[in-house]
């Protein structure tokens, strides 16, 4: 028993030299999240940051996935775009509602507005050397008028669409669409850069990754 204390004790004292090591300075942290991300039976650690930093509305976030290597912690991807700011939200404040991870794949999720709301999940997973956005999906609207939904696949490409509308008189029937738009490559490090947008070609539906 006394010999499992120690380990476990040297591998705490280990990571926490090496989130010493690689934390932003000034920043705080948010969520620590444990799992293999790269399929090599090894967990890596994943922790998000509120740092000091500003962004456009609120305090950057910082997302550092971390991978031990011949016993050393070392990033083995980081980014400033992955997260959304702060104050992101609206009126519901913070918009970030955590990370975690699922059979080797990366999910972070996000949700604000007011009445009316809107959330998104993005999954990503680790593949040609970086963390490849695979999957995502979204919903906006308000309960009562209409809520549209997107679930797309970057992998494949099919975008399913609906827009379930409740207030016909003011936005008109409810609409669905599947489209195939491929080739769209966006990664942990670009997310949001700037957005993407699609037009669906039968609803005329603008949609934003």
């Amino acid at each position: 028993m006394k010999t499992i204390f120690c380990i476990l004790s040297l591998i705490s004292s280990t990571f926490c030299w090496a989130q010493k090591e690689f934390q932003p300075e000034g920043s705080t942290i948010l969520q620590t999240v444990d799992g293999d991300l790269d399929g090599d039976q090894i967990p890596e650690k994943v922790i998000v940051y509120n740092t000091k930093d500003p962004g456009e509305l609120g305090d950057l976030r910082e997302i550092q996935i971390l991978k031990k290597i011949n016993d050393k912690w070392k990033i083995l991807e980081k980014s400033t775009n992955a997260i959304l700011d702060s104050e992101s939200g609206g009126i519901m404040g913070d918009p970030y509602s955590g990370t975690r991870i699922e059979k080797g794949i990366l999910i972070i999720e996000h949700f604000g507005g007011s009445s009316w709301k809107w959330g998104y999940t993005d999954k990503y997973r680790y593949q040609n050397g970086h963390f490849e956005l695979i999957g995502h999906t979204s919903s906006s609207g308000r309960p009562g008028d209409y809520i549209k939904t997107v679930d797309f696949n970057l992998s494949t490409g099919q975008i399913n669409f609906k827009n379930e509308v409740d207030n016909t008189k003011e936005y008109g029937p409810s609409q669905k669409e599947t489209y195939i738009k491929k080739g769209i490559k966006i990664n942990l490090q670009n997310r949001n850069d700037r957005s993407v947008k699609i037009i669906l070609p039968k609803t005329k539906q603008e949609i934003f990754i």
